[in-house]
């Protein structure tokens, strides 16, 4: 029999799309207000996976991803979700969003997504949000999933979760994990 237990807590983060950059200052100190202080950002890049967002958002989006100093219980997901899905309601324009924002939390083990929308490989939490299994850890790394989203397979993300994974373990720690035979204990 499994003893039930609940998990370690997680590294929050958000993905972000935006185009303007004091809109997207905006979205930063809001998120920071209800979350806490940020202790990793990504630099901006051209959002050129799909142009999925162009007819919403428009065209010459930016991505960035954002992560949160404070770790969080695995099920406050869904109350994250719906506190960024009304930071897009409120910053909405005409009925379109201007900043896409995809929270999630990322695990020893794995990268899940909040959603809204129910798919085959999607788990229902409660309050009509859905866990989507983005990322799994395998082999020194993120690894993707056939229905990962192509910027959550980009090089420059997965190393930059890699290295959150690493500042994860020192939080849940206290200090760094030890080095045997090349790799990081986790």
């Amino acid at each position: 029999m499994s003893i039930p237990r609940p998990p370690q807590p997680a590294k929050l983060i958000a993905g972000l799309l935006y185009r303007e950059g004091d809109l997207h200052r905006q979205v930063l100190q809001v998120l920071q207000e209800s979350f806490g202080a940020m202790d990793l950002l990504t630099e901006p890049e051209p959002f050129t996976f799909t142009s999925y967002y162009d007819r919403e958002m428009g065209p010459g989006l930016l991505r960035q991803t954002v992560s949160f100093v404070e770790l969080m219980a695995a099920d406050r997901l869904v109350e994250v979700k719906h506190a960024t899905n009304a930071v897009e309601q409120q910053l909405a324009r005409g009925g379109n969003r201007t900043v896409n924002i995809d929270p999630g939390l990322l695990s020893e083990e794995r990268l899940i997504l909040a959603t809204g929308k129910n798919y085959t490989h999607r788990v229902y939490l409660g309050d009509g949000i859905y866990a989507d299994l983005t990322l799994i850890y395998q082999e020194g790394g993120y690894q993707a999933l056939p229905w990962t989203y192509p910027d959550y397979k980009s090089p420059r993300l997965l190393h930059f979760l890699a290295a959150l994974r690493r500042k994860l373990l020192i939080q849940r720690r206290g200090h760094l994990p030890t080095q045997h035979g090349g790799t990081l204990d986790s």
